[in-house]
């Protein structure tokens, strides 16, 4: 064993040397990005709630129970089309009511007015003879209630109660006679016309009710908010239904206050929705906030977006992804933010002909990718990129 000791750890230092020069040998490998002209873009990215361009609301005008909602959610209607009809039953009875005492009163006009009915006169006389029987009846029990009392059998309470009885039966048979030689009064002319004034009244007031009955809707559009259920109760000034046109649609879009002097109306405005992916909507800023509100934790600007929706695919009252295009242009010289160092200035290492150089740039604008390059560099330079520490002017390097 102590013969092929040292002849073997000599072997195996001259392999690590020999291994340790090829590795010195190698050169480094190090990731590069060629750079070209493109388009710059730099964008705000937030969330918003899409809302109608126009919507009206209709509301119930009046109480009652809803029988009927003969549409449903997302369905278009036109200005005047029935959105909820309340149970009519109680209008329909009033209406028939009062449509028989308007006939009625017409009736004792047109009688009153050709000089009275016999009838009435038959009438008066059998009233009076009927209050004269009471009255004697009356009599009666008065002269028993006197004598009672005489005794201490009943109470002067009771003898009082039966003479104002007597009494209230004579002014009423007064009141019959009196009636005999004016049958047809102007008073009585003018009380059939009052009965037909307040009966007309009644029918004006249960035709609007069963007019209200039926909530319509206030424009032409599609309902995009339906409250109203049938079976449910509902009172005046109750929201029915939203209608509004979503063909064009408003994004209220909730930008953070430190982003709010990079928006600008007419900027350009892409919105998505997770509900369906893939698809994309485009509008621009109709409206800069002139204030900044609580958004939960977040302190914002609502900015309002214009937006079309061809197939009215996107619906109202639904939360979608924003990015606003802030700035845009085309062909310039575009560098990966991860290639600019800065060491005795902003610049970046180019790799020519297997070696790297350090060049100094002026950059301008920049998004969260790349940025513009404004001078330094041309356009087809290879540029280093990852790790500084493995970069060094002059050194050999092979792109990656």
């Amino acid at each position: 064993m102590k013969r092929f000791g040292l002849p073997l750890l000599g072997l195996l230092i001259l392999a690590a040397a020999f291994a340790s020069w090829r590795m010195s040998g190698e050169i480094p490998r190090v990731p590069t990005h060629r750079v070209t002209r493109g388009t710059f873009e730099d964008q705000v990215t937030t969330n918003g709630r899409v809302e109608p361009s126009v919507w009206a609301s209709a509301r119930a005008e009046r109480e009652g129970l809803l029988v009927t909602v003969p549409v449903v959610k997302g369905q278009p209607v036109s200005q005047g089309s029935p959105l909820a009809v309340f149970d009519t039953k109680d209008a329909q009875a009033d209406l028939a009511s009062a449509n028989a005492r308007i006939d009625e009163a017409n009736a004792a006009i047109v009688t009153l007015q050709a000089g009275g009915r016999r009838r009435d006169i038959v009438e008066i006389e059998e009233a009076v003879k009927q209050r004269r029987a009471e009255k004697t009846q009356a009599e009666k029990e008065l002269a028993v209630a006197e004598r009672l009392a005489a005794r201490n059998a009943g109470t002067q309470e009771e003898v009082r109660a039966l003479k104002d009885k007597l009494e209230l039966i004579q002014l009423q048979i007064s009141g019959l006679e009196a009636r005999r030689p004016a049958l047809v009064g102007e008073s009585d002319l003018s009380s059939a016309r009052a009965r037909l004034r307040e009966a007309q009244s009644a029918a004006d007031l249960a035709k609007r009710r069963i007019e209200l009955s039926t909530v319509r809707s206030p424009a032409n559009g599609v309902v995009y908010q339906l409250d109203a259920k049938p079976g449910a109760y509902v009172s005046p000034g109750a929201l029915i239904a939203n209608v509004g046109q979503i063909a064009t649609l408003k994004v209220l879009v909730f930008v953070d206050e430190p982003e709010l002097g990079r928006v600008r109306k007419g900027m350009t405005v892409k919105i998505t929705w997770d509900a369906l992916e893939g698809k994309s909507w485009t509008g621009a800023i109709d409206k800069v906030p002139t204030q900044v509100v609580a958004l939960g934790t977040r302190q914002v600007g609502e900015v309002e977006c214009l937006i079309d929706n061809p197939g009215l695919s996107l619906l109202p009252g639904t939360n979608v992804n924003v990015t606003i295009q802030t700035r845009r242009q085309d062909a310039v010289l575009l560098v990966p933010k991860e290639a600019i160092r800065n060491r005795d200035g902003i610049g970046v290492f180019v790799l020519e002909n297997g070696l790297l150089a350090w060049k100094k740039i002026t950059v301008g604008g920049g998004n969260i990718t790349n940025s513009i390059v404004l001078a330094g560099l041309n356009e087809g330079d290879v540029v280093a990129l990852g790790p500084e520490s493995n970069l060094k002017p002059g050194s050999k390097a092979t792109a990656n």
